[in-house]
């Protein structure tokens, strides 16, 4: 299974403890870069996502949200803290007999004072359970969708590497007749300028041209090449980066075949190359 490094993933869920949503959003990234955004009460969790998401991903940059809102706490029912008011009043009462101060505690006061009013006490083991649970969802969801597009990307590589080899094998064709118009245009030449070679010079000046214009070993080395791409498109799994090392590969081949070029013909085909290999490599970046 081939898998892209872009995707995206959301869980929604009202349950016992609240409403709890989930987002990820991931892009391309040479490592694995994780950015969370949680509420501060469940900052805590961090650490165990971030395990999590290890065990499941090696690369890519991921922006992990987490929305939690606790059930209505109206719904729910605050308590009243009576003993604190009634320490807050009498505590109130001395000071204002001591400053001779007349001013009175109000009731808004009374309730802004910390741990006047009281939330139900949460489960905090139970709520934190729910909430990882959630994010298994919702990591197993990106998996997915990170699934399905890099099955896609993987047919586009594949179709692009038939292109390759059908260019790398009319090279290889073509190379002899390439050579034999080299051969016959250099006699031409001779014989416009009225000299007569002798064998040893044309022999000479034919194998100088034979090791200047010898393209079999880029052409061997791109069959290898694709055979490898191909190898490991097929087999799946982590391969984003052993991609991209045999893209640029590739592509130092296809510049020293438009190099080596000594006709129109083989010129025009490294140039198909290198922009088919230049629209995989913009692929492979994506690719995990």
């Amino acid at each position: 299974m081939i898998y892209s490094m872009t995707a995206f993933a959301r869980v929604n869920e009202n349950n016992n403890i609240g409403h709890v949503q989930w987002e990820i959003r991931s892009v391309n990234q040479r490592f694995l870069d994780l950015n969370f955004r949680f509420p501060e009460v469940l900052r805590h969790l961090e650490m165990p996502i971030r395990e999590k998401v290890r065990k499941k991903l090696n690369r890519g940059k991921l922006d992990i949200n987490l929305r939690y809102t606790p059930l209505d706490a109206t719904a729910s029912g605050l308590s009243i803290n009576e003993n604190l008011i009634n320490s807050l009043q009498l505590t109130h009462s001395k000071i204002a007999e001591l400053s001779n101060n007349t001013d009175k505690l109000s009731t808004i006061q009374l309730m802004q004072w910390p741990g006047v009013l009281q939330e139900p006490e949460t489960d905090e083991k139970n709520r934190d359970k729910v909430i990882l649970a959630l994010f298994d969802q919702v990591i197993e969801q990106l998996l997915t969708a990170r699934s399905r597009e890099g099955e896609a990307m993987k047919s586009l590589l594949l179709d692009r590497i038939n292109l390759i080899k059908g260019q790398v094998l009319q090279v290889r064709d073509e190379f002899p007749a390439i050579l034999q118009w080299q051969k016959d245009r250099i006699i031409t030449r001779f014989q416009e300028a009225k000299i007569e070679p002798d064998n040893e010079r044309l022999e000479h000046e034919l194998v100088y041209l034979a090791q200047k214009a010898d393209i079999a070993e880029e052409v061997d080395r791109l069959e290898t090449h694709v055979e490898e791409i191909t190898r490991i498109l097929n087999k799946g799994g982590n391969v984003g980066r052993r991609l991209d090392f045999l893209l640029q590969e590739l592509n130092r081949e296809a510049n020293t075949l438009g190099s080596k070029s000594i006709n129109k013909m083989t010129t025009a085909a490294a140039v198909e190359l290198k922009v088919i290999i230049e629209q995989m490599r913009e692929q492979v970046q994506n690719i995990e």
